[in-house]
């Protein structure tokens, strides 16, 4: 990571990797996540500098409970997470908000803006207005690196938890960062007992609710006067651009001659700054992702500003974007095309891994079209997409559960039981999985639940989770979960626990149909790991015998993208109709050799590939 000897100096580096520098140089002492993109890489970078504890919690409410607990007793915490992740810990966060911070804590939380891996787009910045916490808002990793470092001093002379807010394009995009000599390492702080502090029961609110106001006051003071929040003079006055976070590049390409406010240290807003800003221009233009929260605080205080009326509602805001906007704010007249129109981009929709476990999973949940499955938040939610469309609902992280048991629920009585299936992982069975679980066998809904372990936190890049014994850093930890013993204490009886392997085709079809007739609760857990764990063992690749094959294609509902279509006919029955007919062949290179695929095919003409005679020579 770098020495004080080597610095300062350069280095490449996304946000998510500068954030973890400068909460490094500021003394972090103990860091707690759970994997979720786009925040992933902050605490695996910390875990890989060393030097710190670190740890994948198994959800957002414990990691930010383990940092408030090393806060509370005096070391510097960092607990990182993406949006939704917020809203699993906000319990937690709101009363925080009550208690502050010890030591100094910071709330690494990344917005997906433009949702490219997440169920939903949201704005963490109204979190802090809800539990009154601090923002700082980074626009690209160099401003990440140097509020990481300057936020636990924040914290500290606040005692309040810093909200650092990042977006995809802060987190993932790369830039050269000034790296400085770090800070000197900060003395731990005594930890004394403080029951009306951290008790957080109605005796103790009224006199915390006070407290949180004082340091709300203080904290919009400095705000006020915060050097990351800058006023930059520009030629045209026509309109000035308050922006925050990223979008500020996209303001400055559109618009390089005009007068911006950049905020960084956004909440509590400055308020009174901004009116300094807008008394030097004709008209004002708030951008900001996602929500219009500042726009909307500024109209409150009296100020007219352009926002939302003339950008886009969701999504990240572009130069184009900005300059469209000013456009219709100053009357200037539309710029004229040259050139050709840019072409389409092709889409490359997701899909599941060559030999991934859930192929065989789905491939029978899509001929089970009578049943309703509800999926959860994982590799395994692409169930739902072609060719498989097996999935019915996909909501929020351990949602299958309690849906499913919902479902079956709301038929009971019903002139004819329509199955009811629960599909979800294991890390987040673990996550959020295990109380839908435990309420589905103590009302005893009829639903199957497929508890499809992999080992791996897969989705986000194979992380250790409890599930495959090892901890973040790859060591073997103090235990492993027992799935079968587990469900079994959450209320499944031993007879309706069932361990299937889905690269066996009939055999989990069995299984699966035996389960969906049961009349009490069931789960079936899945036992093979994700292609990427160093568990996964790869077989010789398969090929397809060209004299055996005769088009049926039904090899292509497994929905390997190792298999590859060399050509299509139709065929014209004597009844009329008409059927498609696909030959394939098998990419060996990308072939695990799962020989899911072969299960599939009534013709057997998909074959193990022999593997190659190696002949050794003696030497002459």
């Amino acid at each position: 990571m770098g020495s004080s000897e080597d610095r300062p100096c350069s280095r490449f580096l996304s946000g998510n990797e500068a954030v973890a520098f400068g909460a490094l140089d500021a003394g972090l002492a103990v860091a707690a996540a759970y994997p979720g993109t786009p925040s992933t890489e902050i605490v695996e970078t910390l875990a890989a500098a060393g030097g710190v504890y670190a740890e994948w919690s198994v959800n957002e409410k414990v990691a930010l409970e383990v940092a408030v607990g090393a806060s509370m007793v005096g070391r510097r915490a960092l607990t990182a997470m993406k949006h939704v992740g917020l809203n699993v810990a906000a319990d937690t966060l709101m009363s925080s908000g009550l208690t502050g911070a010890g030591a100094g804590l910071v709330i690494a939380v990344a917005d997906d803006v433009g949702f490219s891996s997440s169920q939903n787009e949201q704005d963490s910045r109204y979190w802090s207005r809800f539990a009154h916490l601090p923002v700082l808002e980074p626009a690209d990793a160099q401003e990440a690196y140097l509020m990481a470092r300057e936020a636990f001093d924040l914290s500290e002379r606040h005692q309040m938890p810093v909200l650092l807010r990042l977006t995809t394009r802060v987190c993932h995009v790369k830039r050269a960062v000034r790296l400085l000599a770090p800070l000197p390492a900060p003395a731990p702080l005594a930890y004394k007992k403080d029951p009306d502090r951290w008790i957080v029961t109605p005796n103790h609110v009224a006199g915390r609710l006070e407290v949180r106001a004082q340091r709300e006051h203080a904290l919009r003071a400095e705000a006020g006067q915060s050097h990351w929040n800058t006023i930059e003079a520009g030629l045209d006055r026509r309109l000035g651009v308050i922006v925050s976070g990223p979008a500020r590049h996209a303001v400055r390409e559109a618009l390089p001659d005009a007068p911006l406010l950049a905020l960084g240290f956004s909440a509590p807003l400055p308020v009174e700054l901004a009116r300094r800003f807008a008394s030097g221009v004709d008209a004002l233009l708030v951008v900001e992702e996602t929500e219009p929260l500042v726009e909307t605080e500024l109209r409150a205080a009296g100020l007219a500003v352009h926002g939302r009326d003339l950008l886009p509602l969701y999504g990240e805001i572009t130069a184009d974007h900005v300059a469209r906007a000013a456009r219709q704010i100053v009357g200037d007249a539309e710029p004229g095309t040259c050139g050709p129109a840019p072409n389409a981009i092709f889409t490359r929709p997701p899909t599941l891994c060559a030999g991934c476990s859930y192929l065989g999973v789905y491939y029978w949940l899509a001929r089970m079209p009578n049943a309703i499955v509800c999926g959860d938040i994982g590799c395994y939610t692409l169930g739902a997409s072609p060719p498989w469309n097996a999935v019915d609902s996909v909501l929020a992280m351990g949602a299958s559960l309690g849906m499913a048991s919902g479902v079956a629920k709301a038929q009971e009585g019903g002139a004819k039981r329509v199955p009811v299936v629960a599909t979800i992982g294991d890390s987040t069975f673990l996550h959020s999985g295990m109380p839908g679980l435990l309420n589905l066998t103590y009302q005893r809904a009829n639903v199957t639940v497929l508890l499809l372990d992999n080992r791996a936190t897969a989705m986000t890049g194979g992380q250790n989770n409890p599930a495959n014994g090892h901890d973040m850093r790859g060591a073997p930890s103090a235990m492993r979960v027992d799935f079968p013993k587990l469900v079994e204490a959450l209320g499944v009886r031993p007879e309706r626990i069932r361990v299937a392997d889905p690269y066996e085709l009939p055999t989990f079809a069995k299984i699966l149909r035996e389960e969906m007739k049961a009349d009490e609760p069931s789960v079936i857990i899945t036992t093979r790991p994700c292609v990427f764990t160093p568990e996964f063992k790869r077989e010789q690749p398969l090929v397809v015998e060209e004299a055996q094959c005769n088009g049926c294609a039904t090899c292509l509902d497994v929905g390997c993208p190792a298999i590859l279509v060399t050509r299509r006919e139709q065929e014209v029955r004597a009844s009329g109709t008409v059927v498609d007919r696909a030959w394939v062949r098998i990419d060996a290179q990308a072939c695990t050799g799962c020989a899911v695929c072969a299960k599939s095919c009534s013709r057997g003409a998909i074959v193990q590939k022999a593997p190659r005679r190696v002949i050794a020579l003696e030497p002459a």
